[in-house]
């Protein structure tokens, strides 16, 4: 039995009942509502019409002959409701329950057997009607919301395969002109001026510059798909960030900002990868440096919390929203406040930073009162590494 009062535009509805009387006042019904109907009258045609057809919503009796369905006619609808749910093409379509019976417990299974609403015999035309375009409404949300989903995850791995393939295609030839530039630096095609000197310097360190972004995309995805083994050995905290601010001695100089260094003398030796550490560490640095448009001042320290060892890099730089303040340890994603230059970067760092500690077994976050108010990267790993060292 199939009622279609529009073409192929109404939602389509399956009622199954075994009742004939009650199909027919169900098809009726939802006739004059505007809306197609197909009919079942036992478990197993329930189940075949849910799969076949599709249908925008489901009004089973609970009460039917149960077939090869291996369940007692008086819970056929709970188990077609259940294998409806199961099912990944049928999942999200909403099932109500028509029924004579109003014990609770009967409601208790057709809740537990994910069914959406329930009507009782006999029932209002009208609330028929509010019940099923209601449920329509949360269907075509959810619709709308996964088909979102699966765009934006399409979308997703499109950007990764691609900067994958740019990657790979980009670093031999990089390589190449790194190479050329240090033989011209070093005057084996001929003598320079300073001014030549000067601006293979700068195409030199550009091109490093590059190459460390390439680096950092290449082991994101190394880690990202679990196959980067860390290289633990102790580490002294102290001399950790002593390093660091060596390292960027002259960068800070540059840029007219200052830096101090503050960890306890019984600061505890931990086990880590000391070169993905250093890199953590040296991106939290270079963000307090190049996110701010004036010179700031950066506190580097390190302190035992419980089992971890707990790092801060601090700046009284033009700080992060609230609202920003996840946001921005996802992969390509930037944040520009007022009181900050608009830059040019990857929206990687940050999310490399995010991957090595979690691959070292600890949590990184961010704290800051809002813009002009500073921020305070804050970062654990624990004091003894437990595992194989590998990346989870």
């Amino acid at each position: 039995m199939e009622s279609v009062p529009r073409s192929g535009e109404a939602p389509l509805i399956l009622v199954a009942d075994d009742v004939e009387a009650n199909v027919e006042l169900l098809f009726d019904q939802l006739h004059v509502l505007g809306f197609r109907a197909i009919a079942a009258t036992d478990g197993p045609s329930a189940v075949k019409a849910a799969f076949d057809h599709r249908p925008d919503l489901c009004i089973l009796d609970v009460a039917m002959p149960a077939g090869d369905l291996g369940c007692d006619d008086r819970d056929t609808g709970f188990e077609v409701c259940r294998r409806i749910k199961r099912d990944p093409r049928t999942a999200r379509v909403p099932v109500v329950f028509v029924t004579a019976l109003s014990d609770t417990t009967d409601r208790v299974k057709a809740i537990e057997a994910g069914g959406d609403d329930f009507l009782t015999k006999p029932h209002n035309r009208l609330v028929l009607g509010a019940r099923v375009r209601s449920l329509l409404r949360l269907k075509g949300a959810m619709d709308a919301l996964e088909e979102s989903s699966r765009k934006m995850r399409e979308l997703e791995k499109l950007r990764d395969d691609l900067m994958k393939m740019i990657v790979h295609d980009l670093k031999s030839p990089l390589t190449s002109v790194l190479a050329t530039l240090e033989m011209l630096r070093d005057e084996d095609f001929g003598p320079l001026t300073d001014g030549q000197r000067r601006a293979i310097l700068d195409a030199e360190g550009k091109a490093e510059d590059l190459l460390a972004l390439i680096e950092d995309l290449l082991e994101i995805r190394r880690i990202e798909e679990t196959t980067v083994a860390l290289k633990l050995e102790p580490i002294a905290p102290a001399a950790l960030l002593h390093e660091i601010v060596h390292e960027w001695t002259a960068r800070l100089r540059q840029a007219e900002s200052t830096t101090a260094v503050d960890v306890p003398d019984d600061a505890p030796v931990f086990e880590g990868d000391k070169g993905l550490l250093r890199r953590v560490l040296g991106n939290l640095v270079q963000n307090a440096i190049t996110h701010s448009a004036h010179p700031v001042h950066i506190q580097l320290s390190a302190r035992r919390d419980g089992d971890t060892l707990l790092f801060s890099v601090a700046d009284n730089g033009p700080g992060i929203p609230p609202e920003y303040q996840e946001v921005i340890f996802r992969k390509f994603e930037q944040v520009h406040t007022p009181n900050a230059p608009q830059l040019r970067g990857s929206g990687l760092g940050l999310a490399f930073c995010k991957l090595v500690v979690g691959a070292h077994g600890g949590r990184i976050w961010v704290q800051s009162a809002g813009a002009g108010q500073g921020s305070a990267f804050h970062f654990t790993v624990p004091l003894r590494a437990g595992g194989d060292g590998a990346a989870p």
